[in-house]
């Protein structure tokens, strides 16, 4: 059993037009001590994704069908007294706006003691000299300093190290890091990387790690999830992903990767994502793909394993794997 199995969810959006499909279909899996990224352009559904493991998706939005089973138990069937129980202690969230998730009237130091106090049941003053330390841990400079400060006095990419302690106080068992290195500078995102992979080896803890950032995934994460509009394009152990990508948007999002090595120019990914108010009825991405055929564009194409942990949603793909084969 899987530490987290989300299967066939399907979250949407209602509008005066009409339900906005965020999220259509996606099903994955998270082991325990694995980092999963989860890939994609902004509004491919990454965060709603994300947000919806927690079941904190609230109106006008909603789940229309799925399942989220952490440790064999669906928490979107769950009474929302007993989901209450599992977030922050058992599962999880680093935001990505920081500022707007913090309480602007409470220190930040405060703010992270009284997690551990609700979750660990630790004294007052105990909980004071923890939150300290993982104001530390995560990178912050004068930290009983910082920790007297409210949010607005402090930098955004403080803020951010701040959610990260948040996150970390409980010990959870999944960590859905979304962003986490959004507003910090190089060396700060990659002590925070190196931190998530830490706690990730020491502790046993899965992580979801939403990102548009491909060089994020290739140096943190042991598999990936590609995204696009609302649905999964390709699953793969991140190794394959970067040797061999099957999708042709995968393959797009690849080839826009700036290089140092090479004189390469790079290649925009033509037109845009297709608005999920009235998708379109077959493949997602057949608008912008120089592969399409007229099976894309009539009917939605399903994951196609290539090897094994490697699975792309695309016809061309599916075609040279069965010839192959």
């Amino acid at each position: 059993m899987s530490l987290l199995e989300i299967e066939e969810l399907v979250v949407h959006f209602r509008t005066d037009a009409g339900p906005v499909q965020a999220v259509d279909g996606v099903s994955l899996n998270v082991e325990a001590g694995e980092i999963v990224g989860l890939v994609g352009e902004s509004g491919s559904g990454k965060s709603v994704t994300g947000v919806a493991i927690l079941g904190l998706i609230r109106p006008p939005g909603h789940v229309v069908r799925g399942a989220v089973r952490f440790e064999g138990r669906d928490i979107l069937r769950m009474p929302e007294a007993e989901r209450r129980a599992y977030r922050g202690r058992q599962i999880a969230l680093v935001p990505q706006s920081p500022r707007t998730s913090l309480n602007p009237v409470i220190p930040a130091g405060e703010q992270i003691a009284r997690l551990i106090r609700l979750h660990g049941g630790a004294a007052r003053a105990d909980a004071a000299k923890r939150a300290i330390a993982l104001m530390e841990q995560v990178g912050i400079p004068d930290a009983s300093a910082k920790a007297k400060q409210y949010p607005h006095q402090l930098s955004g990419g403080t803020c951010q190290r701040i959610m990260v302690a948040m996150a970390l106080s409980s010990a959870p068992r999944l960590l859905i890091a979304d962003e986490p290195t959004t507003g910090l500078d190089v060396s700060i995102a990659a002590r925070i990387l190196d931190l998530l992979r830490d706690v990730c080896v020491q502790t046993g803890c899965g992580i979801i790690l939403i990102t548009h950032d491909l060089g994020v995934v290739a140096e943190t994460c042991d598999r990936v999830a590609v995204m696009h509009a609302g649905q999964l394009a390709e699953t793969a152990p991140v190794r394959n992903l970067f040797r061999h990508p099957a999708h042709p948007y995968t393959r797009a999002l690849v080839a826009a990767i700036p290089r140092i090595d090479a004189d390469v120019a790079l290649t925009p990914i033509p037109g845009a994502v297709p608005p999920l108010l009235h998708p379109p009825a077959g493949c997602r991405y057949a608008g912008r793909c120089d592969l399409v055929s007229e099976p894309c564009r009539r009917n939605r194409p399903q994951l196609v394993a290539i090897s094994p942990g490697h699975a792309a949603a695309c016809y061309a793909v599916g075609h040279a794997h069965a010839g192959a084969a």
